[in-house]
């Protein structure tokens, strides 16, 4: 089973809601916000030898590069918002 199997119904609800690009994009914000998740308890136990307060440099890296996912993921679903909503009012 995908991922995408896994979410079927959270998909079909926020393609309704926002639409197909919208929705896969908001489902695909989900799961990364999920992967922090993950990665942020697995932290807990994977620190620093330097500094015990942060976690490991390979998941800080990882922890960065999801947020500027979800980032960039954000930046397009803003765009398409104002895209649809010019087009409306035009």
């Amino acid at each position: 089973m995908s991922s995408l199997d896994h979410r079927r119904d959270e998909l079909e609800k926020y393609e309704f809601m926002m639409g197909t690009a919208r929705g896969r994009l908001a489902v695909s914000l989900d799961m990364l916000t999920d992967a922090l998740i993950l990665i942020g308890q697995h932290g807990v136990y994977c620190t620093s030898q330097r500094n015990p307060a942060k976690p490991a440099l390979d998941l800080e890296t990882v922890l960065g590069e999801i947020n500027g996912a979800k980032e960039l993921i954000q930046s397009v679903m803003e765009e398409l918002r104002r895209d649809n909503d010019a087009a409306r009012k035009a």
